[in-house]
């Protein structure tokens, strides 16, 4: 007889009590504000992984706004050229200068338009593409986490990082970085002209930098903080919504609308004061930057009206001068602005580059071993050593051995919470032991293809979830490949072909979101005949009978009986009658595999399983 270690039982539950909860349910949820970490230096690299493909277009879209800027920054200096040039010459009948002026003002006004229209054109298709590929990549990304991390975070979370998340990145960079390069680029063509007009007044203004970088700079620091907290708030208030319409019937049922409003208020209320103190910062900033634009101006025209006045100075110069300092401080609105764009973007690349720098607990192996030619549909699962203990450290499945022979059908009874799904996890690698390893043939697990060990086993559990789309569709999960014939035959084997047939259209009956259009015990007919139609050479049934009624019951039971003849088969049940079918069963109590045997011999016995059995009589009775 095999033994083992488990977590001590909860308490045993009679026939009719509700399935075991995952184990995953004994860790501690995560509190609200808990985020998935952010390696130093991951959203960068994230950025940098973005628009490295695109660098070619991105350098030609900046040499056409740079371009077009220069376009646009000449208008002022033409007007300059006008009063101290070309209005003079118009007293002594010479329209030259004027004409060329003017001639120049509308061609640059023309190209910076063209220029204008181009560029945008060319950033909207950059970022269209770059958006596109962040979903992309989150989504992907989001399917190779393995079980533990999506028990741990809610779908909530995720939804809001390709949601919420990447509608900040698009905001920023279909109108923050035009804003952001417009700034940048106006600053340094007016500085030059302002520098080459009047080197004193060109210095005195550029002074005006120091006190505006340092208004820049607090509010950057301030901003981030706050828009961090931004981004939690509206991930947790996603996460609420979202259990909240999962949840929908027992919500209405048991009435909890009250409650769930009132819950979800105070999110609410949490987020709606973390935007508040964001616009209080981009208030602050524009205030302050402001106040020292206006006052540099005036100091600048002052001196300038000096300089006019002993004659150092033309006055088309001081013009153009005064035009280029609106020009120069106008832009402060739109750099708070991308500012305040920036930030809301910087801490939602931060949450994204989290989810996509968090690694996969189940690894692909990096040079998978391919599984030997079998002798029979079966395999042999072999657990060696084996031991796990979730992330916390508490141990559910301390070390130990256990074989179970190919084309054999064992099941696995015990208490709630004694180990029993979890060992089914483990078996489907949705979890790596911590210590230990479990063999297919020999043959480690972890060295195995994700493709090939999900074709060789295949797990069916309570939930029996199904994906919008036809019946064949979700019957054809098993075997993407499969004839129409080929999936009826399994609908057919399974005992399911009869009531999929009676369904308005047949096997093209949508049956809608989670498959809510049929009744539970159908959506499990279902997962069967999809396993089925899989053929794997290890099938595992987690609590798969749980919402069959009895005659739905017996007729996959009858249906199991030839399809797992000579397959490698798992069964964790607490109903008894589903046990009956299997060549040996595991039952686990108090830690430990307390009796092995075939259901005759156990049954005849005087131990656990005997009462159990007992009890499920007389409750039928």
């Amino acid at each position: 007889m095999s033994t083992t270690t488990v977590r001590p039982a909860k308490g045993s539950r009679e026939p009719g009590e509700q399935p075991d909860p995952p184990e995953a349910e004994l860790l501690p949820p995560p509190s609200d504000d808990e985020d998935i970490p952010v390696p130093p230096g991951a959203a960068r690299t994230l950025l940098a992984a973005l628009l490295g493909p695109h660098r070619g277009r991105i350098t030609l879209a900046m040499l056409v706004i740079l371009v077009q800027q220069a376009a646009l920054q000449a208008g002022p200096l033409l007007v300059a050229i006008t009063m101290d040039r070309a209005v003079p010459a118009l007293r002594d009948h010479d329209s030259g200068p004027l004409i060329a002026v003017i001639g120049a003002y509308l061609g640059c006004a023309a190209l910076s338009t063209v220029l204008q229209r181009a560029f945008i054109r060319m950033s909207a298709r950059i970022n269209q593409d770059i958006l596109l590929e962040l979903r992309g990549r989150i989504f992907r990304h989001a399917q190779r986490l393995s079980l533990d991390f999506h028990e741990r975070y809610t779908s909530g979370r995720i939804t809001s990082r390709a949601t919420s998340d990447v509608d900040a990145l698009r905001e920023l960079l279909s109108e923050g970085l035009q804003e952001l390069l417009t700034v940048f680029l106006s600053v340094f063509y007016i500085s030059v002209l302002l520098l080459v007009m009047d080197w004193r007044l060109g210095l005195v203004s550029l002074v005006s930098f120091l006190p505006l970088y340092l208004i820049t700079r607090s509010f950057r620091r301030r901003s981030l903080r706050v828009y961090r907290r931004s981004r939690t708030a509206t991930a947790t208030l996603i996460v609420k919504f979202t259990e909240t319409m999962n949840g929908i019937r027992p919500v209405q049922a048991f009435r909890r609308e009250a409650a769930n409003e009132a819950a979800f208020g105070v999110l609410n209320r949490r987020s709606a004061t973390a935007q508040a103190e964001g616009f209080r910062e981009l208030a602050r900033f524009v205030g302050l930057s402001r106040t020292t634009a206006n006052v540099w101006v005036t100091g600048v025209v002052v001196l300038g009206a000096f300089l006019v006045t002993d004659g150092s100075l033309e006055l088309g110069v001081l013009t153009g001068f005064v035009l280029y300092l609106r020009r120069l401080y106008d832009p402060i609105d739109q750099l708070a602005m991308f500012l305040n764009s920036y930030q809301s973007a910087a801490a939602a690349l931060e949450k994204i580059a989290g989810l996509l720098a968090h690694e996969p607990t189940v690894a692909e192996p990096a040079a998978p071993v391919t599984l030997p030619a079998g002798t029979g549909t079966g395999r042999e699962v072999a657990f060696r050593g084996t031991r796990f203990a979730y992330r916390t450290g508490k141990e559910v499945l301390p070390a130990f051995d256990l074989v179970l022979p190919a084309g054999r059908t064992t099941a696995v009874v015990g208490a709630t919470g004694a180990g029993k799904s979890t060992l089914a996890k483990l078996l489907a690698r949705f979890y790596d032991p911590t210590e230990g390893r479990i063999t297919l043939d020999g043959v480690d697990l972890r060295d195995l293809s994700t493709a090939d060990l999900r074709r060789g086993v295949v797990m069916v559990t309570q939930e029996s979830f199904l994906f919008s789309g036809t019946v064949a569709e979700n019957i054809a999960i098993g075997r993407p490949g499969a004839t129409r014939e080929e999936v009826e035959q399994a609908a057919r084997a399974i005992g399911a072909y009869d009531f999929v047939a009676a369904l308005p259209e047949g096997f093209d009956t949508d049956v809608r979101k989670r498959g809510g259009r049929i009744s539970a015990g159908q959506r499990q007919l279902v997962a069967f005949a999809r396993a089925l139609l899989a053929d794997p050479a290890v099938l595992i049934l987690d609590e798969a009978t749980s919402s069959l009624d009895v005659p739905g019951e017996q007729a996959v039971q009858r249906a199991m009986r030839t399809v797992l003849a000579g397959r490698t088969a798992v069964i964790i049940a607490h109903r008894l009658s589903t046990v009956e079918i299997a060549d040996r069963v595991l039952v686990m109590e108090q830690g430990r595999i307390v009796e092995d045997g075939t259901p005759a011999e156990l049954i005849g016995g005087t131990g656990r399983f005997a009462d159990l059995h007992q009890a499920w009589r007389a409750s039928l009775v």
